[in-house]
C-alpha cells in the first residue's frame, strides 16, 4: 500500500510543540493575573479615595454644625433672660460681667447687647485669650468717645480701663441689619485690625429684643472667630496630602488647610481672598479650575464629584454645600492628589509587567531545555524504528532519565526481541503490557491522592506560620520607631530643663525692661510657655509608654515575651489609665462626664508584667466607656442626667495570696451570647474601624497563661457589667 504526503496539512517540530503552549500559557497567566492585580487595586483605590473624602466633609460639616450653632444658643439664652428679666438692661455693669462670665464657658470672640438708645455693653476676648468689657455710653458731641475697654478680676469685675473709642451702635450693622430682619440672622464676616491685636475675623450673629408690646429693646450678638476654622481643616487627615477649604457662594475663602491665612493685611486693613488668589498655589489652582468647570456656584445644590488637573497632576475633588437656618451658605471643597493613592499601585503595575517579561524569559529557556529533554530520546527512537523499518532488528535504544520514556525505550527494546518470534508471542507480550500499564497507573492515582493530601497539610501549617511571623514582624517595625522617639523625649527633657534653667538666670543676671523683649514675652506668655512645656514633655512621655505597651502586648500574643516581672502597686496602674483615659471620661457636648467610683483596699504589691496588667486594665476600661457612650446614644439628654454613666473599680485581697479588681459600668449589658464569645480572638459588636476584637483575647491570654489568673465576665442585659481580675500576689 502506498501512502502520499498531504500538501494540506501543516507540519511543526516537536520541540516547537511543546515550547509554544508553555510559553503562552506562563506568560498569560502571568499577565492576566498582573492585569487584575492592577484594576482591582486602582478601583480599590478610587474607592478609598471617595471614602476618605466623604469621610472627611462629613467630618467638616460636623464641626461646622456645632461649632456656628453657639453664637445662636448663647444669644439666644441671653434674649430669653433679658426677656425674662432676669438681666436688667439698664443696668450695663451686671449686664458686662453676665457676658464675661459667659466668655469664659464658650469658645466664642464677643458678646454684646445694644440697645436702641445708642447704649451697649459686651465681653471680648480680642487677643484670644483674656477676657475685657466694653461700656458704650450714648454718642453725644461733648462724649465723642463713649466706648471704653476694661479689664477685669478673676470674677469679671471691671478693673483698671484700657482704651477709649468711638462707636455709634444704632448705625452698625450689627444692629441694624437683625433690626431690618426681624429675626435671628448672622450679620456678615466681620473684619477689624488693630496692631495691639491679633487680626479680627469673625462670623458675627444676631437677633432683636421685643418687650411684652413688641417695642425694640435692642439687639444681642455673638462672634466666633473664624482663624479657628482654619486650624480645625489643618488637623485634619486628608490635609497632610490634599487640601480642604470653605468659601462662600461669591468665591470668598473662609478657611482652609493650609499655612497660609485667607486674608492679607494692607494699610492696617485685613483684605479677604478669593478663593482664585488664594496664596495657597493648590487652593487657587484647583479653585480656577472648580470656576471652568462650573459657572456659577449658587447652582450647586447637592455633593459635586469632580476630577480636575492642576501643574500636570490629577486631583479628585468634593464640593459639599452647607448652610444654616439663620443665612450661611457655603461650600466645602475636599480635594486629594491621586498620587496619594496611585503611587503604589503604579509600581505594582511596573513590577508586574518586569515579572510577565521575566515569567516570559524564564518560561522559554525552561521551555527550550524541557523540549530538549524530551525530543532527544523521541529521536532517537525514531531512528531506531526507521532502522527497523529497513529489516535491521538489532537495534536497541538506550535508556536516559524520563521514566516514562525509558519505560518506552524498554518496551521497544523488548518489542524489537520479540519481533523475531511469532505473533501469538506478540499479542502475549502486549497484554502484559496493558497489565502493567493499568497497575501503573492505579499506584500514580493513589501516590497523586496522597500528595493532594499533604499538599493541603502543608499548605494550612504555613498559613498559620506565616500569621505568627505578621504579627511579630508588625510589631517590631512599630517598637523600633517608637523606641527612637521615646529615647529622645528624655534627652529633650533634659534639654528642655537645662535651657529653663539658662533663661531664669539670664532674667534674674540681666533683667530687662526692653518693651520689645517685654511685647514678645506677653504675646508669647513666656511663663504659661515654660509651665506648659513641661507638662507637654511628660504626656508625649506617657504616650510613647503606652504605644510601647500596646506593641509588647502584640507581641506577647504572638508568643513573643521581652517583659519581666517585678512588684508593682495596682491602684498606681489603675489611676495612670485612667489619666490616660480622662479626655474619655471628662464631659462632652452630648453627656456630661463619666464618673468613676473608686472603692480601694490595702493591697499589697504584686508581682506580675507591669505593662501587660496596665493593657488589660486600658482594653476593659475602654470597652466600658464604649458602652456607656452606646447607651447614652440611646437615651434623651434628661434621662442622662438623671441616671449619668458609672465606672466603678473595687479591689481586694483573699487569703492573702489573690488580688481581685472589678471593674463594673452601668450600661447596657450583653445578651448571653455576646457574653460568651468577648475572649475569642477577633470577635467584635463594635462597626468597621472601631475595633479589631484583639483587646479582650490579649487580656484574658495575659492574666491566665502569662500571670496564671482568671478573668471573667458578668453581665445583666439593662443593669451593665462587670469584669473580675484575679491575679496571684506573687509568680
Amino acid at each position: 500500500m502506498k501512502t502520499h504526503p498531504s500538501s494540506k496539512i501543516r507540519v511543526f517540530p516537536l520541540q516547537l510543540v511543546l515550547l509554544v503552549p508553555f510559553v503562552l500559557q506562563v506568560f498569560g497567566v502571568v499577565g492576566l493575573v498582573g492585569y487584575l492585580s492592577f484594576k482591582n487595586g486602582e478601583k480599590a483605590v478610587h474607592d478609598l479615595a471617595d471614602q476618605l473624602m466623604e469621610r472627611t466633609s462629613s467630618e467638616v460639616n460636623q464641626h461646622l454644625d456645632a461649632y456656628l450653632s453657639i453664637p445662636h444658643k448663647v444669644i439666644q439664652l441671653n434674649a430669653d433672660a433679658i426677656r425674662m428679666g432676669l438681666l436688667n438692661v439698664r443696668d450695663r455693669r451686671a449686664v458686662g460681667k453676665y457676658f464675661w462670665h459667659e466668655m469664659q464657658v464658650y469658645d466664642l470672640t464677643f458678646i454684646s447687647l445694644n440697645l436702641a438708645t445708642g447704649e451697649g455693653t459686651g465681653a471680648g476676648r480680642y487677643d484670644g485669650k483674656t477676657v475685657t468689657i466694653d461700656d458704650n455710653a450714648i454718642k453725644t458731641p461733648s462724649l465723642p468717645k463713649n466706648t471704653r475697654t476694661y479689664l477685669t478680676d478673676n470674677d469679671g469685675n471691671q478693673t483698671q480701663m484700657m482704651t477709649t473709642s468711638t462707636w455709634d451702635t444704632v448705625n452698625e450693622p450689627a444692629y441694624t441689619e437683625p433690626v431690618k430682619a426681624g429675626k435671628p440672622i448672622w450679620v456678615r464676616i466681620y473684619t477689624y485690625y488693630d496692631p495691639a491685636y491679633p487680626p479680627y475675623i469673625v462670623a458675627s450673629a444676631g437677633r432683636p429684643i421685643y418687650d411684652a408690646s413688641k417695642k425694640l429693646i435692642g439687639v444681642v450678638g455673638a462672634e466666633i472667630h473664624l482663624l479657628k476654622l482654619s486650624e480645625f481643616l489643618q488637623k485634619l487627615n486628608v490635609s497632610r496630602s490634599g487640601q480642604v477649604f470653605i468659601m462662600e457662594r461669591n468665591g470668598m475663602l473662609v478657611a482652609n488647610s493650609g499655612q497660609e491665612k485667607p486674608f492679607t493685611l494692607a494699610n492696617n486693613e485685613i483684605k479677604r481672598f478669593k478663593a482664585i488668589d488664594s496664596p495657597n498655589p493648590v487652593v487657587q489652582g484647583i479653585a480656577k479650575q472648580l470656576q471652568q468647570h462650573i459657572a456659577d456656584f449658587q447652582s450647586i445644590t447637592n455633593t459635586q464629584k469632580l476630577s480636575v488637573n492642576f501643574q500636570g497632576e490629577n486631583y479628585n475633588v468634593h464640593i459639599v454645600p452647607w448652610r444654616d437656618q439663620y443665612g450661611l451658605d457655603w461650600l466645602v471643597v475636599t480635594s486629594i492628589p491621586e498620587r496619594t493613592f496611585m503611587a503604589q499601585i503604579n509600581a505594582n503595575t511596573q513590577i508586574s509587567i518586569l515579572l510577565c517579561f521575566g515569567a516570559l524569559v524564564v518560561a522559554t529557556a525552561i521551555g527550550i531545555f524541557t523540549s530538549r529533554r524530551i525530543v532527544r530520546p523521541i529521536l532517537r527512537l525514531n531512528q531506531a524504528s526507521q532502522a527497523i523499518a529497513f529489516g535491521d532488528l538489532q537495534q536497541i535504544v538506550e535508556e536516559g532519565n524520563i521514566q516514562e520514556l525509558n519505560t518506552l525505550a524498554h518496551s521497544f527494546n523488548q518489542m524489537a526481541g520479540q519481533l523475531r518470534e511469532s505473533f501469538i508471542a506478540l499479542e502475549n507480550s502486549n497484554a502484559e503490557l496493558e497489565e502493567r500499564v493499568e497497575k501503573r497507573t492505579v499506584e500514580l492515582k493513589t501516590a497523586l491522592s496522597e500528595l493532594q493530601r499533604t499538599q493541603a497539610q502543608v499548605v494550612q501549617s504555613e498559613k498559620m506560620s506565616s500569621l505568627g511571623q505578621l504579627v511579630a514582624g508588625v510589631a517590631h517595625e512599630i517598637n523600633n520607631p517608637v523606641n527612637f522617639i521615646h529615647g529622645n523625649i528624655t534627652l529633650l527633657k533634659d534639654y528642655t530643663q537645662d535651657l529653663l534653667r539658662m533663661i531664669h538666670l539670664y532674667q534674674q543676671r540681666h533683667p530687662s525692661n526692653d518693651p520689645e523683649v517685654q511685647a514678645l514675652a506677653n504675646e508669647i506668655d513666656l511663663e504659661f510657655l515654660m509651665n506648659d512645656l513641661q507638662k507637654m514633655l511628660s504626656s508625649m512621655n506617657m504616650g510613647t509608654e503606652r504605644i510601647r505597651s500596646i506593641v509588647l502586648s502584640l507581641r506577647n500574643f504572638s508568643r513573643i515575651d521581652e517583659a519581666e516581672f517585678k512588684k508593682v502597686d495596682i491602684h498606681e496602674g489603675i489611676e495612670s489609665t485612667l489619666l490616660i483615659l480622662q479626655h474619655r471620661l471628662k464631659s462632652q457636648p452630648e453627656r456630661p462626664a463619666i464618673e468613676v467610683i473608686r472603692d480601694y483596699s490595702n493591697l499589697p504589691q504584686v508581682e506580675c508584667y507591669a505593662g501587660q496588667i496596665n493593657q488589660v486594665l486600658m482594653n476593659i476600661l475602654v470597652n466600658a466607656i464604649d458602652a456607656l457612650d452606646e447607651a447614652n446614644a440611646k437615651r434623651t439628654h434628661q434621662e442622662i442626667e438623671a441616671n449619668p454613666g458609672q465606672i466603678t473599680i473595687r479591689t481586694s485581697i483573699s487569703d492573702s495570696q489573690l488580688v481581685e479588681i472589678v471593674i463594673a459600668d452601668n450600661a447596657l449589658g450583653m445578651p448571653e451570647e455576646v457574653k460568651n464569645c468577648i475572649f475569642n480572638p477577633f470577635f467584635t459588636t463594635k462597626s468597621v474601624g472601631k475595633g479589631t476584637g484583639l483587646g479582650m483575647a490579649i487580656s484574658y491570654q495575659i492574666i491566665t497563661e502569662k500571670h496564671g489568673g482568671k478573668l471573667e465576665c458578668f453581665s445583666t442585659l439593662g443593669k451593665g457589667s462587670q469584669l473580675i481580675i484575679q491575679l496571684p500576689v506573687g509568680q
